[in-house]
């Protein structure tokens, strides 16, 4: 198979990308990624300083007659959101990205591509390689575990590190000077059901597909739809039209940070009913596409045969967990008055997932107002208590109350999540891994930030 990446330039860079995407390197899981810039930095002369942590350091040479300059740190990470889509087969943990080129961009197949930090840290290779770039002695710090809490960066031994000139190569633009960043709150929603058998022996499966998606911070600002408020809509409006269905499980999103784009719900319903659940969903498709045109033109909503679940939600359950769904913010609530163009207050409805005797339901909320912030969570918690539902909540980043500063931006996607198993409301339990303070930077300028 050829490389996709071969030809273009700069071929420092893109040599460097493609190896990295051939190593697997989960949060949490960065060994071989640090053994291949170690190797790497050690072929090019560099000196190799790790910690305890994981965090590795390349002391690199100055080129010559640029001794005498101060050392500058180069900063990226080693770990990588990892998400896929429904219909992929990939193993994070052993499986290599496939990249490919779609017209001026390299994308992934299927899954998310690792360019977050992955062209940081092919960058900041390619300086050290490429004996064409003069430079200064530098620090190249490959720090781990971002994805999930910036847990690297917070442990980092500041004893590897001895210069005081550190850029971070992981953003979306050059020329952006960041200016403070926004507080965020996970918000975990537990709600206990009843399962009951269901009155009929056909199912089917109403399933939304399609959708960009998108980080939530990056890309709430753009209106991208949330495949879990679409289901929702569909599934409020089944139940304003009378048209018996049961819940038997219900899916979507996977990230606390990332917009969902995929959703699903498997209902119990007869033939009879079935015919006017697909006309429900072509109706509301219509209404969804003259909402998202232009912003999300690739959506698929289906209603299709499968086997009847052998234990559905109560109706009262059902009833409550829709209209919470329906409840909770999604999308920009508040703008920024002081830098055009910035979201400063946001919510995702990010998690959906169902088990035998719960649901649990996740929202990310960003704010650079602290209480503001606090309002927002306020808010995600009534609806949960109005829907009988338990909330806990994480505060892994909080902004400063004095701060004025935008909410933050960041690329798709984040950490890896594991399926809700029992109404425990914890965060050692949480299906959803605590999101990185790094997806809530801010920057002084240009639009599309967003909290």
């Amino acid at each position: 198979m050829s490389d996709p990446l071969s030809g273009l330039a700069p071929a420092h860079l893109w040599r460097h990308f493609g190896s990295l995407a051939a190593i697997p390197r989960p949060s949490g899981h960065e060994e071989k990624a640090a053994a291949f810039v170690i190797a790497t930095g050690r072929a090019a002369g560099a000196v190799v300083r790790q910690d305890a942590r994981g965090n590795v350091v390349l002391a690199v040479p100055a080129s010559p007659g640029r001794e005498a300059a101060p050392v500058v740190i180069l900063q990226t990470h080693l770990d990588m959101v990892c998400e896929k889509n429904r219909d992929v087969t990939h193993d994070f943990d052993r499986d290599p990205i496939r990249p490919r080129l779609s017209g001026d961009w390299v994308s992934a197949t299927g899954t998310t591509l690792g360019a977050d930090n992955g062209i940081g840290v092919a960058a900041a290779l390619a300086v050290a390689t490429d004996a064409g770039i003069a430079h200064g002695p530098l620090e190249l710090l490959f720090t781990v575990d971002e994805e999930t809490g910036l847990t690297g960066a917070k442990d980092l031994d500041p004893s590897i590190v001895t210069g005081r000139v550190l850029l971070n190569l992981d953003s979306e633009e050059d020329g952006v000077i960041y200016v403070g960043c926004a507080g965020g709150e996970d918000s975990l929603i537990d709600l206990a059901v009843t399962r009951t058998a269901p009155a009929g022996s056909a199912g089917a499966r109403l399933a939304i597909r399609g959708l960009r998606g998108g980080h939530s911070g990056l890309n709430i600002v753009e209106n991208r739809g949330n495949a879990l408020k679409l289901l929702a809509r569909i599934l409020q409006a089944a139940s304003d039209a009378r048209i018996p269905c049961a819940i038997g499980s219900i899916a979507g999103g996977s990230k606390h940070n990332a917009i969902p784009r995929e959703a699903e719900a498997i209902v119990a319903v007869d033939a009879a009913a079935r015919t006017r659940l697909e006309a429900t969903a072509r109706e509301m498709t219509a209404a969804f596409r003259i909402e998202l045109a232009r912003i999300d033109d690739g959506l698929e909503i289906e209603v299709s045969p499968h086997d009847a679940p052998r234990r559905v939600l109560s109706p009262a359950d059902s009833d409550r967990l829709v209209r919470l769904m329906m409840a909770l913010p999604h999308g920009v609530l508040a703008m920024s008055p002081d830098i055009p163009g910035l979201v400063e207050t946001s919510n995702n409805l990010a998690v959906v997932v169902s088990a035998d005797d719960s649901v649990r339901v996740v929202t990310s909320s960003r704010s650079s107002v602290a209480p503001t912030l606090r309002a927002v969570v306020a808010s995600v918690r009534a609806a949960a208590a109005l829907a009988g539902g338990r909330t806990c909540s994480r505060r892994p980043w909080r902004s400063s109350a004095t701060s004025t500063a935008g909410a933050g931006r960041r690329s798709p996607g984040s950490p890896r999540s594991t399926p809700v198993s029992s109404a425990a409301c914890s965060a050692r339990r949480s299906p959803v891994s605590t999101w990185s303070p790094s997806d809530r930077r801010s920057r002084g300028r240009t639009p599309l930030t967003s909290a």
